[in-house]
């Protein structure tokens, strides 16, 4: 089975109703991908939802697909760990992250997220009690540095612990100006999945998001750093695509390069 993931994010606008949804997971299972890694969808949300865990773990199974990690609400995670426990157990995925730095942690330096460190753990205990393993995605904003030069992604690399898993996601590692692969191998043992991205020039000025292998990132050392680090899975997330190129066409482009160097 290939180690190549579906980030939905990249196709959040395919996936507006239950019937954008199996169109969607059409398309990428005959491109051959067999993992995703699940977002809210609008359909599973509110007080009437149209689709269960259940319901989705059924679709899924009906094409070849399995939800291998998912991003989750920091609120719910806190508030509502054991319904979010139920969730993944239906859906038998085993990994959850945040997309961000919460919001009442936000713009205020390293010493927030040392709080937010402090704040995750017992959640952190409550999911690993169930088998279900925390991530971090990062940005670039964590890449700032504080007036003392502390940087916020030091703390959560240093300070974190072994139970904090880091969701490294090579685009904005890049763009903040650091080596994907020399932070892959610093965060070794805390990789198991990842957010794959590339980063190309489209003029003498601005970069954008990229289909991987299409753009400027060394993607053998970074492959290599991964494997070596235990990543399990490689998500493929592309945020936006350049002059409106179907987000499809660029998942076909990022698989094939993947699984053509033995993912």
């Amino acid at each position: 089975m290939s180690q190549v993931a579906v980030q939905m994010y990249t196709v959040r606008n395919h996936t507006k109703t239950v019937k954008d949804l199996v169109e969607t997971l059409r398309k990428i299972s005959k491109i051959g991908y067999q993992a995703i890694q699940a977002g809210a969808f609008p359909f599973m949300t509110g007080e009437s939802p149209e689709m269960t865990a259940a319901d989705l773990r059924k679709l899924l199974d009906d094409h070849g697909i399995r939800c291998v990690a998912t991003h989750s609400s920091w609120e719910s995670l806190v508030n509502e760990t054991e319904k979010e426990i139920e969730f993944h157990e239906a859906l038998d995925c085993d990994y959850t992250a945040i997309g961000m730095i919460p919001k009442p942690y936000q713009d205020k330096g390293a010493s927030a997220f040392r709080q937010f460190i402090s704040d995750a753990e017992p959640v952190i205990r409550r999911l690993k009690k169930a088998g279900i393993r925390f991530g971090y995605h990062n940005h670039a904003y964590e890449f700032l540095r504080d007036k003392d030069g502390t940087r916020p992604i030091d703390v959560l690399v240093n300070e974190g612990g072994p139970g904090l898993m880091m969701e490294v996601d090579t685009y904005w590692v890049a763009h903040a100006g650091g080596n994907p692969t020399a932070f892959l191998k610093r965060c070794a043992g805390r990789i198991d999945v990842i957010h794959v991205k590339d980063k190309v020039m489209v003029d003498r000025k601005e970069s954008f998001f990229a289909p991987i292998g299409e753009g400027n990132l060394e993607w053998d050392e970074i492959i290599a750093a991964a494997r070596a680090g235990g990543c399990e899975w490689h998500c493929v997330e592309q945020d936006l695509t350049w002059n409106d190129r179907d987000p499809f066409d660029c998942l076909r482009s990022s698989f094939e390069f993947l699984t053509g160097k033995g993912l």
